[in-house]
């Protein structure tokens, strides 16, 4: 598949993906046999995903109003769904801030309210 230009680029989650992928596996599934590519990216979807794409679209909004939190690592942590301080820190590594333990707390907050 050659991409001929970009018309839109957002940021899913990947349970979101997931209910792409499905719809389009659906819409597919009659007219023709699935590519490799498509399979293969709707078992990673089926394996990774946690929670329901409204779950997860709600809990990157609410991540986003922290102070130090890009769209990218709120759509990590509710991809990844950590359950500890390090998970999370790890997740921050590459940054060029640390977190508190209170800003800890309130994400660890968040990502359990699911």
């Amino acid at each position: 598949m050659i991409v001929k230009s970009i018309l839109k680029e957002e940021l899913l989650t990947l349970a979101e993906v997931k209910e792409i992928l499905e719809q389009i596996r659906l819409k597919r599934a009659d007219e023709e046999e699935l590519g490799y590519e498509l399979r293969r990216a709707v078992r990673h979807a089926d394996l990774f995903a946690k929670g329901t794409a409204e779950e997860s679209r709600r809990m990157v909004e609410d991540l986003s109003k922290l102070e130090k939190m890009t769209a990218e690592i709120a759509v990590k942590i509710s991809d990844i769904r950590p359950t500890n301080k390090d998970e999370l820190r790890a997740i921050y590594a590459k940054e060029r801030f640390t977190l508190s333990e209170d800003e800890l707390n309130e994400i660890l907050e968040i990502v359990f309210k699911g």
